[in-house]
């Protein structure tokens, strides 16, 4: 029996703490803020030993193993102690991993990781395979370790889970896109956030399958820098290639081995040059796992779409307001404002991270009639976008944000909450923003 410290007490805490509890490992859990009484109910069932509001360092250096919380930066002064104290630092992933041998598909990407994901588990739970859907979306991936049986997970990988794997491996892995993100945790260097990203691909052997974007410039670039092993299978709609897929004649084509798919773009239940991106990864991961082309085309013709992203909230006096909360990124907005036909009242802001707003330019000045500026200090946004829109207004409450764009927007007009900015200034996650804003919209 080992000592395992768990650091940080939220859902993937608490199964991490669970699993090793299972496991036959001596518990401590350790968190500098208070725990949900849901939390607490978890870890009292499976009688964990605990602390909140603080770190006993004695209890903590004396763990053989640490499994760290993805929320947790290395530059926090515990974590530095654990690490200098020649203790290892792992993520709850790579833990929950050395206990599971179940196939993993595997899917991270700057943009559009928690659509595909979902995409890829609907398929394969259509397909009649036991799957479940992990990481960074839904139950921690440890706790359903512990507690459930699967042959196959579907895991959405951010960066910072990807950072504490080692060991972990992927049977099929996804990278999306790279688009600078998160560079506050990178010490700015976007060099050390594509690195990141690439550890999606590490131990891959040449049976399993690496699935990645060939329209996406930053991958390209990176991908003659890694030692890759597995079996590439590159996607695009700007070019044919011999085995993956690609865009002709309005019709997406799929080619894994001699397996082929296709299917009318227009048929796709996601539109939008995004969507296209996140459809034909999952198409490929069901072609490799042998999925018939009848429940390909059933499930992507189906698939209902990801709460907080582009999801249609309703329509008052002829004007639609769509909530995208999750776009925390630029990129993220930048697909927002792309797939929009009608003239926009934006509300952006929040948490910046220092983000470079100038791909926005020219779709704003295109696109957007009013800016709301929903943040605790909308500085920047007011600057980048002071002579682009017509109108720049100030919230302090979703409530308020969409009172004033009830005020401006005319009918036939959309109201789109696409922040571009995390969520911590003024709401506890993207998702309370994204509630708060539709039930300010229903309230209307």
């Amino acid at each position: 029996m080992s000592k395992v410290v768990i650091l940080g007490g939220g859902e993937s805490g608490t199964g991490a703490a669970v699993l090793a509890k299972v496991k036959g490992h001596e518990v401590f859990l350790s968190d500098s803020n208070m725990l949900t009484t849901q939390a607490k109910e978890l870890i009292a069932k499976y009688d964990i030993a605990y602390e909140e509001g603080g770190h006993t360092r004695d209890r903590i250096l004396d763990a053989q193993l640490v499994v760290k919380s993805p929320g947790i930066p290395d530059t926090v002064p515990i974590v530095e102690e654990v690490t200098a104290a020649g203790i290892p630092v792992v993520s709850e992933i790579e833990f929950a991993g050395r206990y599971d041998s179940s196939k993993k598909i595997c899917v991270t990407g700057s943009n559009g990781k928690t659509t595909t994901t979902s995409i890829i588990y609907f398929l394969l739970k259509n397909a009649g395979l036991n799957v479940g859907l992990a990481g960074n979306i839904g139950q921690s991936y440890a706790y359903q370790v512990a507690t459930c049986n699967y042959d196959y997970y579907v895991l959405e990988l951010s960066s910072f889970q990807l950072d504490g794997m080692y060991d972990f491996k992927a049977d099929i892995a996804v990278l999306l896109n790279i688009t600078p993100d998160h560079l506050d945790r990178y010490n700015n260097q976007m060099e050390n956030y594509i690195r990141a990203k690439f550890r999606i691909t590490q131990n891959m052997s040449s049976d399993d399958c690496f699935i990645f974007c060939a329209d996406d410039e930053i991958s390209i670039s990176h991908l003659n820098k890694i030692v890759l092993h597995a079996r590439q299978l590159p996607f695009s709609q700007e070019k044919e290639v011999e085995e993956g897929a690609f865009v002709k004649d309005q019709q997406m084509h799929v080619k894994y081995t001699d397996k082929e798919y296709q299917m009318f773009l227009n048929e796709l239940s996601l539109q939008g040059k995004h969507n296209i991106y996140n459809s034909m990864a999952a198409a490929i991961t069901g072609k490799v796992l042998n999925i018939e082309n009848e429940v390909l085309r059933e499930s992507l013709s189906s698939f209902q779409g990801v709460e907080h992203r582009l999801e249609k909230v309703l329509k008052v006096k002829n004007v639609m307001y769509i909530n995208d909360s999750k776009a925390t990124n630029v990129n993220s907005t930048w697909y927002a404002l792309e797939s929009m036909t009608t003239p926009v009242v934006w509300i952006a802001g929040g948490k910046d991270k220092g983000n470079n707003y100038e791909p926005l330019y020219d779709l704003v000045k295109d696109k957007v009639k009013a800016l709301i500026c929903l943040g605790v200090d909308n500085t920047t946004l007011i600057k980048e976008f002071g002579n682009k829109v017509p109108e720049i207004k100030e919230a302090r409450s979703a409530e308020e944000a969409v009172a004033i764009a009830y005020g401006i927007a005319k009918p036939g007009d959309t109201v789109l909450l696409s922040p571009a900015c995390a969520s911590f200034d003024l709401f506890k996650n993207y998702e309370e923003r994204g509630e708060r804003f539709k039930e300010a919209v229903k309230n209307l």
